[in-house]
């Protein structure tokens, strides 16, 4: 037991404080980001995400571009956390940053896991063909985080 929460390694028996720490990843659509920079310090980013709880999966839609994608293909460790909207539950999760290609045309794989991603955080676009033509046009892709660790502080 940690002073602030209780750790769970996810390689342990399924239990009733890993599950309730888990079910945060599915409540919530919306945490942060925790990659590293290259002095070691961290760097945060307010992101959304899908959570399949069957693949103990995590999955952020990044652009190449940004900083936190640099850092991940630098050193893919990363960390990510979910807060209850009363904040006093919480779940951090650990892993590594496992990233998509970049989105190269409007109908290759990247572009169809990031609608898959869309669709389970938002449900439908307006308009898939400028969704598809967006994504390529900002070089985007998908962030899947295995859960590898997770600690926190379950709900009551």
């Amino acid at each position: 037991m940690e002073s602030h929460g209780r750790t769970v390694d996810v390689g342990m028996t399924q239990d009733d404080t890993q599950d309730a720490l888990l079910k945060l990843l599915s409540e919530y659509d919306g945490g942060v980001l925790t990659t590293l920079k290259a002095d070691g310090r961290p760097q945060l980013s307010n992101v959304n995400h899908a959570y399949d709880p069957d693949e103990r999966t995590l999955r952020v839609s990044v652009t190449d571009p940004r900083a936190k994608t640099r850092n991940m293909r630098r050193d893919p460790r990363v960390s990510y956390h979910v807060t209850s909207a009363d904040r006093w539950a919480y779940t951090v999760v650990e892993g590594t940053a496992d990233l998509t290609p970049v989105a190269q045309d409007p109908h290759d794989e990247t572009v169809e896991e990031l609608i898959r991603l869309y669709r389970s955080v938002r449900g439908e676009h307006p308009d898939w063909d400028d969704y598809r033509a967006a994504m390529v046009r900002d070089q985007r892709l998908v962030l899947r985080i295995r859960v590898e660790r997770v600690y926190g502080l379950p709900r009551r």
